[in-house]
């Protein structure tokens, strides 16, 4: 099935001075995708976002947004798009519900009334929706800054690490509301994200951005089960463990950084239990197991080197 592309990004730059906050970027977002915009902080993500906004001019290339190139078609591409940046902002001293209708009159959306009781309850704020903002959560606040993205039946919503500074209930809360929004209300989401399992867990497609430039693109699935597998074992007794190993057509998979108390190899998936029951049948305990997936790895690696 062919489906509308929602955001061209094609061989975008953005410069300040001398420094290039993105470099020759692009990406394409299709409609229904809940698309992953992964990179470490500081790799460019929130700059393309206020590109895609039309907030920041791009230095060069070519933003098209439903079929409609950004520059010269603003207020129609906005009208399609809802959006959360950083922190959601609302008059702490009035209830969520007032908060969403006022916000309501400024965008001229007409009989709001059931409109907002709808997405209060599609964000699990309705037994609340009468509290002050300020009495909220965090993670509250950022459910209702979702129901302000979707006020105005936007086609598209974007939200910029909407789960950042969460506990582990409230990014998991957060998580289920944008596959909830995705799949009930057939809303295309594009979410930012430091975090590959936060990316792994919801999204179907993604793209990796590091130091303003792709570094891979596809869908999630195919790219994180490509290629070997690096693959901890953790044991009792490593020595003879290796010397096991090293018997087998498994030995030129052994990793150069052998830690104390266990053995790394890059294998694929499907010989893990093969090399555990090896390892078990001849007497050699294993205490864990810690796959860690090529693209994962090399994710880890510019999060941490940059």
């Amino acid at each position: 099935m062919n489906r509308e592309k929602y955001i061209e990004l094609r061989q975008v730059t953005k410069t300040y001075g001398n420094i290039t906050a993105v470099d020759d970027f692009s990406l394409n977002v299709y409609e229904g995708d809940i698309y992953g915009f992964l990179g470490p902080n500081g790799a460019g993500k929130s700059t393309c976002i206020r590109m895609m906004l039309s907030l920041v001019r791009p230095s060069s290339g070519y933003i098209n947004m439903f079929g409609y190139d950004i520059r010269t078609h603003k207020n129609k591409v906005l009208r399609n798009i809802g959006a959360l940046i950083e922190r959601p902002d609302f008059y702490d001293y009035l209830p969520a519900r007032k908060n969403l209708e006022i916000l309501s009159r400024i965008s001229k959306i007409k009989n709001p009334d059931k409109k907002i009781s709808e997405l209060l309850e599609l964000v699990g704020l309705s037994e609340r929706a009468d509290s002050k903002v300020k009495t909220y959560s965090q993670g509250m606040k950022q459910r209702l800054g979702i129901a302000q993205s979707l006020l105005h039946d936007p086609k598209l919503i974007i939200l910029d690490e909407p789960a950042n500074g969460l506990d582990p209930q409230g990014q998991k809360e957060i998580r289920e509301l944008i596959k909830t929004i995705n799949r009930d209300k057939g809303i295309t989401v594009l979410l930012s994200s430091h975090i590959l399992s936060e990316i792994e867990e919801i999204a179907n497609r993604m793209v990796i951005i590091n130091k303003g430039r792709s570094e891979v693109e596809g869908d999630v699935n195919e790219l994180l089960n490509q290629g070997d597998m690096v693959v901890t074992f953790e044991v009792r007794e490593v020595e003879k463990a290796l010397s096991l190993i090293r018997q087998t057509s498994w030995a030129n998979k052994l990793e150069n950084n052998q830690k104390t108390g266990e053995i790394i190899l890059k294998i694929e998936r499907n010989e893990i239990p093969q090399i555990t029951h090896y390892l078990s049948h001849n007497e050699v305990d294993v205490y864990g197991i810690k796959p860690v997936r090529s693209l994962e790895n090399y994710f880890l690696k510019i999060t941490q080197h940059g």
